[in-house]
């Protein structure tokens, strides 16, 4: 049997919680400094007798597989169920726990009250006054079982740099889903924001012409009309029936076809010069906008770039 008990002055935070708790994860990722949701993964633990102090922050124990019979406690009630595969058990910040009986292979996602608050702020939520997670013993919630799934995946690859936007991506999605759904107060009501102006739109545009040799975020063009990069994915599908980002690739894209058509430029170079990774990305995006990569292209084109050399 294992006993633990602290008192502390200050809830628990993510970092100190792993020295805090009498086990160890099995995988975590930590080590690879996402943003967002921290992830660690726990072997089943029998014979489980503990007291926890609070936390700082918001956790979800997602049970991805196996069964255990467990007597959770939270805020003066006690709670004995199985929990099953599946099933996800939601502690807000501020609660101390008791856990006892056996525990189930575990997910414990845990959540910064910040990204809590930075998702209100986007989707319109002014008053945090307003938002109080809901404490919740048991739950068989699907949107929430398919982002543990997705972040315990990643989890199991290898690091990469697509990790951080996929997983950010997720921590949202995720903060989104509880403010949805587990929030004790009345629904969050969407900000509505105008759409873009025809000169906020021009200077974007501006913007992206005159970057398209390098990678162009999200943040960098939000930042330029002011909104954050939620709402302005909206904001410019809204006014321009397109994403941000293929209203990018549309620009390097052009970019590419008339510096194919106007000069002598090697074709490895032009994609180099229209923010591409290398030329194969670069052929693969061109055929999916054009329909020939950009060799065919050149070689359709060719009398027009022989007849510009032949002036020259």
């Amino acid at each position: 049997m294992s006993t633990f008990s602290q008192t502390a002055d200050k809830p628990v935070t993510i970092d100190e919680i792993v020295h805090v708790l009498s086990h160890r994860p099995t995988a975590t990722t930590r080590e690879r400094e996402w943003s967002g949701v921290t992830v660690d993964m726990y072997a089943p633990l029998p014979n489980v007798s503990e007291r926890y102090p609070a936390l700082d922050h918001h956790l979800i124990c997602y049970c991805p597989t196996g069964s255990a019979r467990l007597v959770q406690g939270r805020d003066g009630t006690v709670h004995e169920s199985v929990v099953t595969a599946g099933v996800s058990m939601l502690m807000p910040a501020g609660y101390d726990s008791l856990w006892e009986g056996s525990a189930s292979a575990t997910a414990r996602l845990r959540i910064p009250t910040a990204l809590i608050e930075s998702a209100a702020e986007q989707i319109g939520r002014r008053s945090m006054s307003r938002i109080e997670i809901r404490n919740v013993f048991e739950t068989k919630d699907p949107i929430i079982e398919h982002i543990a799934q997705i972040l315990i995946g990643e989890l199991d690859r290898k690091a990469h740099p697509a990790q951080t936007l996929i997983v950010d991506q997720m921590s949202f999605a995720l903060a989104a889903h509880l403010l949805r759904s587990y929030n004790v107060f009345e629904p969050v009501v969407p900000q509505v924001l105008p759409a873009l102006s025809r000169v906020e739109v021009a200077r974007i545009t501006a913007y992206v012409e005159e970057n398209l040799d390098r990678p162009i975020g999200l943040i960098e063009l939000a930042g330029i009309v002011n909104v954050s990069r939620f709402h302005f994915t909206r904001l410019f599908k809204q006014s321009t029936g397109m994403t941000a980002i293929g209203f990018v690739e549309q620009c390097r894209i052009r970019r590419a076809q008339s510096l194919i058509l106007e000069t002598a430029i090697p074709l490895s170079a032009i994609a180099l010069m229209t923010g591409f990774a290398d030329q194969s990305h670069f052929t693969r995006r061109f055929h999916r906008h054009v329909g020939c990569t950009p060799a065919a292209f050149a070689r359709e084109h060719g009398r027009r770039r022989a007849m510009k050399g032949a002036r020259e």
